[in-house]
């Protein structure tokens, strides 16, 4: 499918074709029926444990935990909460949500307890589903909240709070009546959020994300057009988390293609190469970080990686070089890029093979439209000229929830304004260049640097704080702090970092280091000025 231009400079990616998903009674029903299809088929590889899981084991786990969610009270629309790394209780718990019509709210595993408080108070879960790693945190911070009505232990336990249930006694316990099989209730497919995820704002705290049943059931339909691999012959290796968007949404999509999934609660090395090579992983979902390991690290020599086909690389941005290097050393064919935000639910833009210049991010996805304005006047623009990046589609977001302000700043007359500067090519093919958001990309995170001034203008002893994106070519981009201090105070490089260490979570650490200065750059409105700390990086003056 080539893209078309429209009158106006509207780039149309075409019809979607396939509507077997939309078509759908709900989001649930459609995972429950594509399990139940696949019968004894292995879906899912623990690659850690070496655990199989069918698609029948799949179906009748997700039927009880759907039955058990009921008896617990949780209702159609209702939230259910679910912190937890990658693993297939996780999916479990996600698929068992959309099966009685629940909202999913995934909440990200480094959350501090402030910043669980927050994202808790933007969904208001009734029921929270936590692992080891996370349930404590999310115990001491649910029992603040009177919302949240139990905590159900996917794995490990905590005394912080008095309705906490353990997952494995639930599921295996002859008092909750269960049927072999589950009607998910009839959805309001354009209303009923599927996914809250939490975005990285730029203007603080995260937001909110609401992605209804039919942006999913859409992007799911757009993904079923056909591939140079039908997906349900692949064996696939994730290690991106799946309480990230771009995590989330690509278990969703394979768990209905019947892909053979490999998953990694985190990277290790070892770990993902060897499963690579036991499993003849043939596509593996990836960032820019795990791009650079694979082009330079010498441990990836040890191991015979020749199953790889297709790469498929999101997040961030992927240099050329990088892309060379691990063709030549590996042999993948086929290294791919898209662009997607939280907001439009998952990619809108991918390459293919007939697009894939270097540095692009692909070619429109079908059912999407795009356009590129001039982000001071809002003029249309036409073929290679620079502008914002604004898409339109089934799959854009309802809105920011509890933030009117914030949903009618992003979307325009049905347009999602990304806040990235970019182009398209004669041949319709899209080039990101610069964002007018000021997000920091580390390890394909989205950190947002008016969280971390906010939180450092909370120490007594900052006066002013200014943070930007360090270049670094391994995580993309470092956080990096601009102080100015209180007058006539004693305060350290340490300090500052360890300030930040001990109330944020790992992405937002100033990795890229903290560097004092007398003041900070502002326009007469107060905005800062990014621009001139990125110039001052390149050119420290003696002082600094």
């Amino acid at each position: 499918m080539t893209s078309t231009l429209l009158p106006g400079n509207i780039v149309y990616g075409g019809p979607v074709t396939a509507r077997e998903a939309q078509d759908y009674r709900s989001l649930g029903q459609f995972v429950l029926d594509k399990y139940k299809s696949f019968g004894e088929q292995t879906v899912m590889i623990d690659a850690v444990t070496g655990t199989e899981y069918t698609a029948s084991f799949m179906h009748s786990r997700i039927v009880r935990l759907a039955y058990i969610l009921q008896k617990l009270g949780v209702k159609h629309n209702d939230v259910i909460g679910l912190s937890s790394e990658n693993s297939v209780n996780f999916a479990l718990a996600m698929f068992a949500g959309f099966a009685v019509g629940a909202t999913v709210a995934p909440l990200n595993v480094t959350y501090s307890e402030r910043e669980v408080d927050h994202a808790i108070n933007l969904s208001k879960p009734k029921i929270i589903l936590a692992s080891k790693i996370t349930v404590d945190r999310i115990a001491k911070v649910a029992s603040k909240n009177k919302f949240v009505k139990g905590i159900i232990a996917l794995s490990g336990t905590s005394k912080n709070f008095n309705n906490l249930y353990q997952f494995d006694d639930m599921m295996d316990n002859e008092k909750f009546k269960t049927k072999p099989d589950f009607l998910s209730p009839l959805a309001n497919k354009n209303d009923d959020v599927a996914l809250i995820v939490c975005s990285s704002g730029t203007t603080g705290m995260p937001k909110g994300v609401q992605l209804t049943q039919m942006n999913l059931l859409a992007t799911l339909d757009s993904q079923i057009q056909p591939t140079m691999i039908p997906l349900s012959e692949v064996t696939l290796l994730t290690v991106i988390p799946w309480f990230h968007a771009f995590g989330c949404l690509t278990l969703i999509t394979t768990a209905v293609m019947g892909t053979r999934l490999v998953y990694l609660p985190k990277f290790e090395e070892n770990l993902f190469l060897s499963a690579i090579e036991k499993y003849r992983v043939m596509m593996a979902f990836m960032v820019p970080p795990l791009m650079v390991f694979l082009a330079k690290h010498p441990i990836v020599d040890k191991y015979d990686l020749s199953s790889l086909m297709v790469l498929l690389c999101g997040a961030a941005p992927l240099s050329r070089e990088t892309e060379d290097q691990i063709k030549e050393r590996i042999g993948v064919p086929f290294i791919r890029q898209g662009y997607g935000l939280s907001e439009s639910t998952l990619s809108v833009l991918v390459q293919n093979d007939e697009f894939c210049k270097p540095g692009s991010v692909g070619v429109l996805k079908v059912g999407i439209y795009a356009k590129v304005i001039d982000p001071d006047t809002g003029k249309l623009l036409g073929a290679n000229e620079r502008g914002e990046l604004c898409f339109k589609g089934d799959g854009i977001m309802k809105g920011y929830i509890g933030d009117a302000k914030s949903t009618q700043t992003a979307i325009k007359d049905g347009w999602l304004h990304t806040g990235d500067i970019g182009y398209y090519d004669n041949d319709f093919e899209f080039f990101i260049v610069d964002r007018i958001k000021e997000l920091i990309k580390y390890k394909g995170f989205q950190v947002p640097p008016a969280e971390i001034e906010a939180l450092l203008l909370t120490n007594d002893k900052i006066k002013d704080a200014a943070v930007i994106g360090k270049p670094d070519e391994e995580a993309g981009e470092l956080p990096l702090a601009f102080v100015v201090k209180q007058a006539g105070v004693q305060l350290t490089e340490d300090e500052v970092i360890k300030f930040v260490n001990d109330h944020a979570s790992p992405a937002k650490r100033l990795r890229g280091g903290v560097i004092f200065v007398d003041e900070i750059p502002k326009n007469p409105s107060g905005k800062i000025l990014r621009r001139v700390l990125r110039n001052m990086l390149k050119k420290p003056k003696s002082k600094l």
